[in-house]
């Protein structure tokens, strides 16, 4: 199918699914950064999961980054709100070696960024042991320069209310992005977590959808950290239902044989069940900018 005929079908699908839901935004725009207290959670618009970036300015790295997930922790206390941008995962390199470029005692990397300006900067480094590196926190600005946010909105955003919404979404291979809103009643912090849907599972015999998804950046609501980044995890979310979601979180975790802890490594283990409200939309892509 060439590019303009899948255009065609993909906006043709989404005409549709916008007289059956519910279109919450339209924009095409970039969206150079913007501080993250001056809207309202509620009017966020879904991203365009494929083409929106994280860029950096260093001469000696102008590195550019994927953003696959977007957590946004609110304080109801203050009504202010902060974005946090967790980008796609790379493998620890000889950057710009003449020969390999791969370190033999590798690490999955992963970057997310937040707080005013995108300033804050969570690195996950992920070796095969345990590591007291697999955290750190530091500014953005000491590793590649001041972030440059690169998002690009949906041109149309549709709430899918129904299971039929979802089915024909996930049918006509339209792309659908979920938020994810959890909240501590004594902190009074809440999180909305925005993902596009990497695998949909639908079940035309029972009616249902499940979704499965992830890594996303989890906060730990049930404290105040300073910074606010330091609350974050990597976890991934599963729902069918809208009012409760599943996650599951990398963390060291015994590997057992016969019995016996043979020794630990970071995997994503032990999965909770938080009460949640889940809000499913398909997203029309935004094309490539003027």
């Amino acid at each position: 199918m060439n590019g303009t005929t899948r255009r065609g079908f993909v906006a043709g699908g989404i005409a549709s699914l916008v007289t059956l839901g519910r279109t919450v935004g339209i924009s095409g725009t970039i969206s150079q950064h913007r501080k993250p207290n001056s809207r309202k959670p509620a009017a966020m618009r879904c991203l365009d999961y494929g083409l929106s970036f994280l860029c950096n300015p260093s001469p000696k790295n102008s590195v550019r980054f994927w953003i696959e997930s977007r957590t946004t922790i609110i304080d109801d206390q203050t009504g202010q709100s902060t974005d946090f941008y967790q980008c796609a995962s790379c493998k620890s390199e000889n950057t710009f070696g003449q020969k390999d470029l791969l370190y033999q005692d590798n690490y999955d990397f992963m970057p997310i960024f937040g707080g005013p300006e995108a300033e804050d900067l969570l690195i996950f480094r992920r070796p095969a042991q345990l590591s007291d590196r697999y955290r750190q926190i530091t500014k953005s600005e000491q590793v590649w320069g001041k972030p440059i946010l690169k998002l690009r909105e949906g041109k149309r955003t549709t709430e899918l209310t129904t299971w039929d919404e979802i089915r024909d979404a996930t049918r006509a291979a339209i792309p659908i992005v979920t938020r994810t809103e959890i909240s501590h009643p004594d902190t009074k912090l809440r999180a909305i977590i925005e993902c596009p849907v990497k695998t949909m599972n639908i079940s035309l015999e029972r009616k249902m959808y499940q979704v499965d998804t992830g890594p996303i950046a989890l906060p730990d609501l049930g404290s105040r950290f300073d910074p606010a980044i330091e609350s974050l995890r990597l976890a991934f979310v599963v729902f069918n239902a809208p009012h409760f979601a599943d996650f599951v979180i990398e963390q060291p975790t015994a590997v057992v044989e016969d019995v016996q802890e043979k020794c630990k490594i970071y995997h994503y283990s032990n999965p909770i069940s938080l009460p949640a409200k889940n809000t499913v939309f398909a997203v029309e892509p935004a094309g490539w900018p003027a």
